[in-house]
């Protein structure tokens, strides 16, 4: 079969590796649709584990069932997720599956971007989600991701009402945008430094965007009332965007942490002023099963829009374009690699 081996953001092959063999408990999916995802170009991150097959936002089918799998059988449409907890542990028992250890150590063969994948049986145990007829394996592999979302507002907390500053309008920050608006939030400001991002962050629910190399304070204030953000969800790895966080949120706010920086960087903070301000924080990673299963609703009932996302589809031999469109930011939102065509 064919995979898109990544050697590094720009350089990446198709080679041909055999297809994967299923053991019991196992499924063969043929993927028709994986997501290329930002954290797929962190370089610091890949590189040392280079040549790999990356791609863990994924749709497909069924082509093949081991002996024991009950729940599943060829022809189901699903989606599935390469990090599984165990369920067990003390973080699992007290809904922190995210920091599980088994966690990192659970994986498809190989990546995504790729014909075939093979799904372990810890997988498909509790990590692989039938479809709805309604929706398609392109809208199912937006389940990760949104479940990701999911699982950081959850834990944050929202208050009805709450003021919303999106940092960073990219992917992440489109789907913490709509999921917020879907709560129930009060007025969402979206930033960016990208023009593109910030037009389509209006399109999809954003009362107000504003490039981030303006007085951005200043014009939260102006749009509300006076105040901050009650809520300032940081969707950028920036380090200036990060550190911003502090001066964005109003006393008494809450600061999400969604996305990873670079290794050597550090945020510094008058810690005074945070001790007096009452802001708290949370960061989050990964999803849990069942946050999972709520983003499969959300997007069954069409209360996020992922399908509106979608610019461009390719093909498995134009991943390099696909990792080049997200690293531009310029035209895309959502690249997906169908290996079908």
């Amino acid at each position: 079969m064919r995979v898109g081996m990544y050697y590094n953001n720009h350089d990446i092959r198709v080679e041909d590796v055999p297809t994967p063999k299923i053991g019991p408990g196992e499924i063969l999916m043929r993927v028709e649709a994986s997501g290329v995802c930002g954290s797929d170009l962190m370089e610091w991150y890949r590189i040392p584990k280079a040549p790999i097959v990356l791609g863990h936002e994924v749709g497909g089918e069924v082509v093949e069932v081991g002996d024991g799998v009950k729940d599943f059988e060829v022809g189901d449409k699903i989606t599935a997720t390469h990090h599984v907890p165990c369920n067990t542990c003390h973080y699992c028992l007290t809904d922190r599956h995210t920091i599980c250890p088994n966690i990192k150590s659970t994986f498809f063969d190989p990546g995504g971007f790729s014909e075939y994948i093979r799904i372990p049986s810890i997988n498909v145990d509790r990590g692989v989600f039938k479809l709805p007829g309604n929706v398609s394996t392109e809208e199912g592999s937006f389940t990760e991701p949104l479940g990701c979302v999911v699982r950081a507002q959850r834990m944050m907390g929202f208050d009805i009402g709450s003021s919303v500053l999106i940092i960073g309008s990219g992917i992440t920050g489109l789907l913490n945008l709509q999921y917020a608006k879907a709560q129930g939030v009060g007025t969402i400001i979206a930033t960016d430094i990208n023009e593109y991002k910030l037009q389509t962050a209006l399109r999809f629910g954003a009362d107000y965007a504003v490039n981030s190399k303006e007085d951005v304070a200043r014009f939260i204030k102006e749009k509300n009332e006076g105040r901050l953000a009650d809520i300032v969800i940081v969707c950028t790895g920036s380090g200036s965007a990060i550190q911003s966080a502090m001066g964005l949120v109003e006393k008494g706010g809450k600061i999400l942490f969604f996305a990873p920086s670079d290794p050597e960087f550090k945020l510094t903070i008058p810690f005074n002023d945070y001790w007096w301000s009452g802001v708290s924080i949370t960061s989050s990673y990964a999803a849990s099963p069942s946050d999972l299963l709520s983003a499969i609703n959300l997007i069954k009932s069409k209360r996020i829009d992922v399908k509106s996302m979608i610019t461009h589809t390719l093909p498995l031999e134009e991943l390099s374009k696909g990792f080049r469109l997200v690293e531009e930011g310029e035209s895309s939102i959502k690249v997906i690699i169908d290996p079908r065509i």
